[in-house]
């Protein structure tokens, strides 16, 4: 087959074709300006708030750290950077007032598996000095550990210092007596400026999880639980230290296979206690435990409706200040007055817009802060309390500027069964109603995962496009309690996918959409919908766009069968004939709408063998369906050119549904 740039963007042919191979036609302005990736990824304030590290996004799939004075007019300076090949930096926090402490990290491609790893590193903030704080393997090492660590206290008692989780492999050279026997993951306080470190915690060859004080002290250790054949239970054991001394308790298990049991995620060294997630009434709910013998566990804060899932911190010490949950839109409930009285005036100077802590200086009298909206990407903001002053330090996505965006506005649909779903529609600019319009069924990925209102890049291009967006948080999401999310989108896909197809449904009938342009698209998850909505309904879409899709779940689980968590896969997407049965691959038969697919090659959460085979079988069941490859990305497509391509073939290829 000869794909050329014409023919491949009306999405015309079938056949599979590479970005690396073939010449694709130029996106243009508004591609380009939606597909630029987030500009901060994330910002940091130093200690005596005089500095703000912003760890960025450059030119294609490129990462930088800047630092700057934090005044206005302030100079940026590049300290670090990753080309994104397959290195990208994620965030760097202020060891000291004049060090950075960095993570880095990817995923690359070896043979048939793609393995992530990560790294930490250190850099003075004027750029130099820069030292590796990961643990290195020698060359005897009996086995590898691709994982880099994390730091986990900030504020390690020693200047320049910081705690960090870090990894052992055994090693030993024949001939020789040296030889090294731990294994696992331990905490060691590492100096930021020489390398060196002491040992805090002795490494675990189960360890997944330590949690500190914010104080530079240890308390709680995560273990994960194995069966005899070296698969994962789904649980880990949780231990605590009690104040002041060194042996371990224990604490709770937490079973994240089925989300039961207590699940720790912060301690307040001056209560003595520990914050974490617990189901309470079928939702989850911010529970604390005090961390001494008699381990009395109190509930802080429950909905009714939704679940809590989100702690509030802020400050080098990490202190918990709330708790966030999402109704219809993202919300806070503070337990610090201050903070609460802050962030109220923050968002009314700033015109109502959401408002989030993003760092505080030492004193706290220094504070970045991020707001924005629907229709405003973001901004970060540097508020002087002692001033009183508010500068605005960078925009999230400065190509957007001056574009017209769209609001998104909650609404609700029934399901065939008259379950009431929630879902977001977003109109195109000037529109306040989708009639007559080409319309998009965006269902989220996941699916233990949800929507929530707010700036969508995806939304927002196809509405600058024309289209009718709506993303449905049908059964199988998170965020609704247990009773919303069933057994997941997989195992429950009937219902998941049925809720999904039936806002298509309600879009055309209700909201006026074109019947002969309705089309769906979705990422991960929501590409494994997209594909397996055509078995429920196939003259409901008439096109079809999957993003890294999951497309055969057997396939999936014989990937991980040499992984800890294998027996959990097959729990979590079902085997046998359920297992075919919920698969886009095995419906391809029945095919109606083209298809348009995109896969990145060094995805490690959905492997492009899924895209790939569901790509033959649809050819080999003569459908019309192509397969863009994107070489070298990842499950994110963290490449703002792949990402302005793939906006504007699909919606090339979306809007000629029913043509």
């Amino acid at each position: 087959m000869n794909c050329v740039a014409n023919t491949v963007r009306l999405g015309a042919l079938m056949g599979f074709c590479s970005l690396s191979t073939i010449a694709q036609a130029e996106p243009d302005v508004l591609a380009k300006a939606f597909g630029a990736r987030e500009t901060v990824i994330s910002a940091s304030l130093s200690p005596d708030g005089q500095k703000i590290a912003l760890v960025t996004a450059g030119a294609g799939r490129t990462t930088r750290t800047y630092v700057l004075n934090a005044q206005e007019g302030a100079e940026p300076k590049v300290v670090a950077g990753a080309s994104g090949k397959p290195e990208y930096l994620y965030r760097c926090n202020w060891a000291s007032n004049d060090r950075l402490a960095c993570t880095i990290g990817g995923e690359s491609r070896v043979g048939d598996d793609v393995y992530g790893f990560s790294s930490v590193f250190a850099v003075d903030a004027a750029g130099g000095n820069v030292r590796p704080l990961s643990k290195r393997h020698g060359e005897n090492a009996l086995g590898f550990d691709l994982r880099g660590g994390e730091i986990i206290d900030l504020t390690a008692g020693e200047e320049g210092s910081v705690l960090m989780t870090r990894s052992y492999v055994p090693e030993a050279k024949v001939g020789s007596l040296i030889d090294q026997k731990l294994q696992g993951l331990g905490v060691d306080r590492v100096d930021t400026r020489t390398g060196g470190s002491k040992r805090i915690e002795q490494p675990q060859t189960l360890a997944v999880e330590y949690i500190s004080d914010g104080r530079g002290t240890v308390r709680v250790m995560g273990l994960q639980e194995n069966k005899g054949s070296g698969y994962a239970k789904g649980t880990i054991r949780y231990l605590y230290r009690p104040l002041g001394k060194g042996e371990w308790s224990d604490l709770a298990t937490y079973n994240f296979s089925d989300r039961t049991g207590f699940n720790p995620y912060a301690v307040d060294a001056e209560k003595n206690i520990v914050y974490g997630f617990e189901r309470i009434d079928g939702r989850s709910a911010l529970v604390s435990i005090e961390l001494d013998s008699g381990l009395k566990k109190s509930v802080v804060y429950a909905h009714p409706t939704v679940d809590v899932n989100r702690l509030v911190q802020v400050g080098r010490e990490r202190r918990v200040v709330g708790v966030g949950y999402s109704e219809d839109d993202y919300r806070v409930v503070y337990f610090d007055e201050q903070v609460k009285a802050l962030v109220a005036s923050l968002g009314k100077a700033l015109g109502g817009k959401a408002v989030y802590i993003g760092d505080m200086s030492q004193d706290r009298q220094r504070i970045l802060v991020w707001a924005g909206s629907d229709t405003d990407p973001g901004q970060y903001y540097l508020f002087d309390r002692t001033a009183k002053k508010l500068s605005p330090v960078m925009p999230d996505r400065p190509e957007l500027a001056g574009q017209a965006l769209a609001q998104m506005k909650s609404i609700s649909y029934k399901a065939s069964d008259g379950t009431v779903i929630p879902a977001y529609l977003t109109l195109p600019p000037g529109k306040d109603s989708a009639r007559g319009l080409p319309a998009i069924v965006m269902p989220h990925g996941g699916p233990e995962a949800r929507d929530e209102w707010g700036f969508d890049w995806l939304s927002q291009y196809y509405a600058a496009r024309g289209f009718a967006v709506i993303q449905p948080q049908f059964r199988g999401s998170a965020g609704f309690g247990e009773q919303w999310f069933m057994r997941n989108g997989y195992r429950s896909w009937q219902t998941a996918i049925g809720d999904i197809v039936d806002a298509g449904r309600w879009l055309v009938a209700e909201g006026g959409a074109d019947p002969t342009k309705l089309t769906i698209l979705g990422w991960s998850y929501g590409g494994y919908a997209a594909l397996q909505a055509q078995a429920i309904d196939p003259k409901l879409f008439k096109a079809v766009v999957a993003i890294a899709p999951v497309t055969d779940f057997a396939d999936r689980i014989r990937r991980s069968q040499y992984n800890a968590d294998y027996l959990l896969q097959q729990k979590r997407m079902g085997t046998g004939s359920d297992a075919a049965d919920a698969s886009p691959i095995n419906h391809a038969a029945e095919f109606r709408a083209p298809v348009l697919m995109f896969h990145g090659t060094d995805d490690g959460n959905v492997d492009i063998s899924q895209a790939r085979a569901m790509q033959s079988k649809l050819e080999g069941a003569g459908k019309r369906s192509r397969l863009v490859v994107y070489d070298g990305l990842t499950h994110g497509l963290n490449d703002s050119d792949a990402r302005a391509d793939m906006l504007q073939q699909s919606a090339d290829f979306l809007l000629q549904a029913g043509k």
